[in-house]
């Protein structure tokens, strides 16, 4: 006998057939914007000092569409047509000639005076991403209207969760960017009708055999980095080094490039190496031997040295040549090293004297015992964020006034601390600035020396114990005995080195603002009523929104907090993202058996909120390892649980879930936004903006509930 249509299993089995489909897109969705963020800075190159806006116009695409999703004409069909658009435009900028944009504020390697044109590619980047997105969120905010809300939810949740842990392992492991568009290629075709699957088959073909065009078929994905690999002062694809590079005279040299700009050079600087004329004697006596000897110039044979940012090991073979017993050599990026080992002519760090540490420089100064005779900040420069929830360079917590002062005090008596940094030409002030620093944190005028765009900063604990009387010139380094300059310093607080003082760059804020004025108009003219003619926003929406602004402020401070805490690696990062997202499912199962929302919840999350505030970070960093972990853990997360769980009991009494979550996500786009505004009044302060918000909930949701009452 058949079942009746409206039996129980019949709508179980619909229940069970939606959530899927609402997991998969969620998935899908989550895994593209990691996906895109990845890939894009390789081919667009200065997007990586923009990834968040790759994240945060994802968010507004996604809270697009889900307004959209009681509009008559659906747009998931669409969607492999605006990616193949998406994708083509991006592989036409890369073959375009597209410069770095330039700030006076703000230092940036490799830019030059940014034309209308560059603009228009950067702000058509966002705008064309946002795009792609709004059909994946029409279809989420469809199928949240079938389902009860927080079933719908828990699903969206399951997805991103899914996709966040995923997308972390496929990135580490094997990151390919064809895999990665044949993920979501395959994803589409399962979530699909049949007749979608027909008419997209050519373009989803055409996307993923694309996708190569854009990078070089022989480059490296690192978990930071696109790395390639040259011949000296060559773009050429390395060929494999010869079999007897170890042993060989006049062994080549190699260029290292992320996002195509030169990073680091894979070589020995042994001048006893290369024959007299050989190709590659002058540049190593002239320009690499005078800079990586340097500071053994000032502190004759250091017994115990540390490497931070090791890189290409040049660094390190000049402690060993310089009679260095043991070699402590530390690099975030585990792809660097292994380039090194097979690259490098000296091969420093199979020597038996180096022990390699692969991690944040920040995190091993801050949990290392260790006392040195020499300190060396290696060429850390960065040329990325080192998240997509943040505008924190990767090297952002090394280069600050607690950072310096914790690698000085782990030195010896007699031990000595040394910078090296390329300050570009356009921005002489940074060369101040790292002064000024060094001073702050050491309590000593540090001896500066430059040589072109290379500066080299030394500060001795004991200036009787150098070898040499600091001289006015050394290898065509030129002592530069000038007072720093009063400056605003880099903190843990306000980690941006790279800025000239506290201030959004204008270019940012064009980007920000253009993106600003889409979502603006974007949603009112979604909302706008033509009988009413008013645009038609609600207590219950405002709610939302400044649910989804609180949140992702919160989360970012998290990611920020935690980075500081543990380092700023591609680990702690998915582990605190996957722990945001583990907190706000579960705060979803308590809400499920919670009878009603009530105002008395903002409670424990307004209270945790202000005590995360009056409770210093610089404490919590002080504190032993095993109390910070658990500090992370129980500590930081609190206000995401309460958060998630006001969200989710409001999120059922909803009258139109899919209304709702893209006010929630398009909130998470202001609130994107907003997290910029820590470049001015650095990152504490963002907590500020976070109770803000979520007062501003309280005050939208007590409305909502009047008004309810009173219908």
């Amino acid at each position: 006998m058949s079942q009746r249509h409206d039996s129980p299993i019949h709508n179980q089995r619909i229940n069970s057939r939606v959530g899927a489909q609402l997991f998969g897109l969620s998935f899908a969705a989550l895994f593209l914007e990691l996906m895109v963020i990845r890939w894009a800075p390789a081919v667009v190159h200065y997007v990586a000092y923009y990834s968040n806006l790759m994240l945060i116009s994802s968010f507004l695409g996604l809270g697009i569409g889900a307004m959209m999703a009681r509009r008559r004409m659906q747009l998931f069909w669409l969607f492999p047509t605006l990616l193949a658009l998406d994708i083509g435009v991006m592989i036409q900028t890369h073959r375009a000639i597209v410069v770095m944009p330039m700030s006076q504020s703000e230092a940036r390697f490799n830019f030059d005076v940014m034309p209308l044109m560059s603009y228009v590619v950067l702000i058509g980047v966002f705008v064309l991403n946002t795009i792609v997105f709004v059909p994946l969120g029409q279809r989420i905010g469809a199928l949240f209207l079938q389902l009860a809300p927080l079933q719908a939810y828990a699903c969206d949740l399951g997805g991103s969760l899914c996709g966040t842990l995923a997308f972390g392992l496929f990135s580490f492991y094997r990151f390919s960017p064809a895999v990665g568009m044949g993920v979501i290629a395959a994803l589409f075709l399962i979530l699909a009708g049949a007749r979608q699957k027909i008419w997209n088959l050519p373009i989803l073909v055409a996307i993923v055999l694309s996708v190569p065009l854009s990078t070089d078929p022989a480059a490296i994905w690192s978990p930071y980095h696109y790395l390639t690999i040259n011949p000296y002062n060559s773009f050429e694809s390395a060929p494999p080094p010869p079999a007897d590079l170890r042993t060989m005279i006049d062994p080549p040299i190699y260029h290292v490039r992320v996002n195509t700009d030169l990073y680091q050079q894979d070589g020995t600087i042994d001048i006893h190496r290369y024959s007299p004329g050989g190709p590659f004697t002058d540049y190593v006596g002239q320009v690499l031997d005078p800079q990586y000897f340097f500071p053994y110039q000032l502190k004759h044979s250091p017994q115990k040295v540390c490497v931070l940012g090791s890189g290409g090991g040049l660094d390190v073979e000049a402690a060993l040549l310089s009679g260095a017993a043991s070699v402590d050599a530390v690099d975030i990026d585990p792809i660097l090293v292994q380039l090194s080992r097979q690259y490098n002519a000296a091969d420093p760090y199979d020597d038996p004297r180096v022990n390699v540490r692969v991690t944040d420089a920040r995190a091993f100064i801050q949990a290392t015992t260790s006392q040195y005779d020499l300190i060396v900040f290696g060429l850390i420069d960065s040329h990325a964020l080192f998240s997509s929830s943040n505008n924190v360079r990767l090297d952002g917590f090394i280069y600050t006034v607690e950072s310096i002062r914790r690698a000085y005090q782990l030195l010896k008596p007699d031990g000595m601390l040394c910078i090296s940094f390329l300050v570009p030409e356009p921005a002489p002030w940074l060369g101040n600035k790292l002064k000024a620093m060094i001073q702050e944190a050491t309590g000593t005028v540090p001896l500066a020396y430059k040589k072109d765009v290379v500066n080299i900063f030394c500060a001795p604990r004991n200036a009787s114990s150098l070898s040499i009387a600091p001289p006015a010139e050394q290898g065509g380094f030129v002592r530069d005995a000038s007072p720093a300059q009063p400056v605003d310093l880099p903190t843990d607080d306000w980690p941006f080195l790279y800025l000239s003082h506290r201030v959004i760059p204008n270019d940012y804020l064009i980007v920000i603002g253009s993106l600003l004025i889409l979502s603006i108009g974007t949603v009112l003219a979604l909302r706008f009523t033509e009988k009413a003619g008013i645009a038609r926003i609600g207590a219950a929406e405002g709610h939302f929104f400044f649910m989804g602004l609180g949140f992702l402020l919160l989360e970012t401070k998290s990611i920020g907090d935690c980075s500081l805490y543990f380092g700023t690696t591609w680990l702690v990062t998915m582990i605190v993202v996957t722990g945001v997202l583990i907190m706000v499912l579960a705060a979803n199962l308590v809400a499920m058996r919670i009878a009603r929302a009530s105002l008395s919840q903002y409670g424990p999350l307004l209270a945790m909120l202000i005590l995360l505030y009056f409770v210093p970070r610089d404490v919590v960093l002080g504190l032993p390892l095993a109390v910070r972990l658990l500090f992370a853990i129980f500590i930081v997360p609190l206000p995401i649980f309460f958060a998630g769980l006001i969200f989710s009991t409001t999120f059922r009494d909803g009258a139109d879930p899919a209304t709702l979550l893209g006010a929630n996500l398009i909130g998470a786009t202001i609130g994107g936004f907003l997290e910029y505004l820590a470049m001015a009044v650095g990152m504490h302060a963002l907590t500020i903006l976070v109770i803000g918000a979520y007062v501003a909930s309280l005050l939208c949701q007590r409305k909502a509930m009047r008004q309810t009452f009173r219908a």
